[in-house]
């Protein structure tokens, strides 16, 4: 296979200059990341310098560096790192071919960005490159563009901001055919101060539209205006999609699937398609009709992406399901624990409802950046608990204390400082036919609850 990257395509991309010549094969910014044939780039930031790395990186196997100082390993010098790796992202987005769809949202957009992957690869299998994990700020979009192949037919990006003019920056590197915004919430809201000025920031994603491209937002959004009025001057084709049937993309029919998931028949403009969702829950129904609306504007196969929709399973910390050996039997653990804000919550609150289960607890951790809502929006989060039929709640963090509050008389609860303290907390607790969700902000650190949990799971099936 041609190298990702040759130093002399690097020099040219960067207004650098190579010291030797060399070739990639991946491109990292993380020594910890860093692989065999990889191309690191050492950047200066406000608590560590990229440079200290290098002979780690080049020791795990690195091919050649950018810096912005010299070093003793096949690199290019720049002025500056950073900004490398964005022109070398626009270099990559030049020279490919395919097409680009770019995803955000205040929910939802890791989750759709990787059901579209998994549609658009079953069709072009090995042919759709996509953003790794969440790498979808400043420095993640340019690193992900630097990876594409120049040969792929695809690529789709997750973008993600938290305050204005940063998606604006961000989707001109990407240049989208399609655009997609999942939904509109209170994240972030610390930096807007209203969910009408989020509305306002995640419409910046249609400013980098293609000529000719595509915008697809959420019909049942009270933001949808918004968000149209910001697409109409941008896209050659607006596509809303929904549960209303006035969406362009709607689902006319759900049904719980066997085994979890929903069965959904969903109306396109020129299609009607019947597929299941594997994942559980409306908001997942939600992304799914943003993933078909998505592949029905690049004339993709629909019936390819409804087989892979019913294939596509939980995603780390985003609704991966585990199966937890307990005594006298299971419980089931949800594994909600990446992020969290009130839409979000709400919509897994009342999907734990709708478990079948001996026993619902939720282990809720804070949200963070709601700036003077937080106490309000997480008082608020006591009706969700009780549609979701929860019997046990252990909540997390100070940020918590307000819905402490709310439930005392009505739901059973445990309040606890940090993760450290829940997690003996639900070792003690949980037991057969429980139904468990996991679910706060990334910084509050529930995942090592999960992570822990899992291993213990593991340890026992070893011995």
């Amino acid at each position: 296979m041609p190298p990702l990257w040759t130093s002399a395509q690097i020099a040219e991309a960067t207004g650098g200059a190579a010291s030797a010549p060399f070739a990639v094969s991946g491109v990292a910014f993380d020594s910890r990341e860093v692989g065999p044939g990889d191309l690191f780039v050492a950047m200066k930031g406000e608590t560590t310098d990229g440079h200290k790395f290098v002979d780690k990186a080049f020791g795990q196997g690195a091919a050649g560096a950018i810096v912005s100082e010299p070093v003793a390993h096949p690199h290019v010098l720049v002025r500056d790192s950073a900004l490398a790796l964005e022109a070398l992202g626009v270099a990559s987005r030049k020279r490919m071919g395919g097409k680009l769809i770019g995803v955000t949202g205040s929910v939802g957009k890791t989750g759709t960005k990787e059901a579209l992957f998994q549609a658009l690869d079953r069709a072009a299998p090995g042919q759709v490159h996509r953003s790794v994990n969440s790498y979808n700020n400043h420095v993640g979009v340019p690193l992900s563009l630097t990876r594409m192949p120049r040969d792929s037919a695809y690529g789709v990006f997750e973008m993600g901001m938290n305050h204005a003019g940063e998606l604006a920056a961000l989707t001109r590197q990407v240049r989208p055919h399609v655009a997609i915004v999942t939904a509109i919430a209170p994240a972030h809201i610390e930096f807007f101060g209203t969910e009408a000025k989020i509305a306002e920031a995640k419409a910046e994603i249609f400013e980098g539209l293609e000529p000719g491209g595509t915008a697809i937002i959420p019909y049942d959004s009270p933001h949808v205006a918004t968000l149209y009025n910001k697409a109409e001057r941008h896209a050659a084709r607006i596509l809303t999609f929904g549960m209303s049937r006035e969406a362009d993309i709607h689902a006319l029919e759900i049904v719980a699937a066997p085994g979890g998931g929903s069965l959904v028949t969903a109306k396109l403009p020129d299609a009607e398609l019947c597929f299941t969702v594997a994942a559980p829950g409306d908001h997942w129904v939600s992304n799914a009709l943003a993933v078909l609306a998505a592949v029905d504007a690049l004339g993709g196969d629909l019936a390819a992406a409804g087989l892979a929709l019913a294939e596509m399973p939980g995603l780390p910390g985003r609704g991966e399901r585990h199966i937890l050996p307990v005594a006298g039997g299971q419980a089931l653990l949800i594994d909600e624990s990446y992020n969290a804000n009130p839409l979000s919550m709400t919509a897994t609150l009342t999907q734990l409802g709708r478990e079948t289960a001996e026993r619902r607890i939720a282990i809720l951790g804070g949200m963070r950046e709601l700036g003077d809502r937080s106490a309000e929006l997480h008082a608020g989060l006591a009706e969700p608990l009780r549609a979701g039929q929860v019997d046990f709640a252990i909540l997390v963090g100070a940020e918590m204390a307000p819905l402490a509050a709310m439930l005392d008389g009505f739901i059973p609860y445990v309040h606890v400082p940090d993760t450290a303290a829940a997690i003996p907390l639900i070792q003690t607790e949980m037991r057969a036919g429980d139904a468990i969700l996991v679910k706060g902000s990334n910084g509050v650190g529930l995942s090592r609850l999960v992570a822990t949990l899992g291993q213990a799971a593991r340890d026992g099936d070893s011995e």
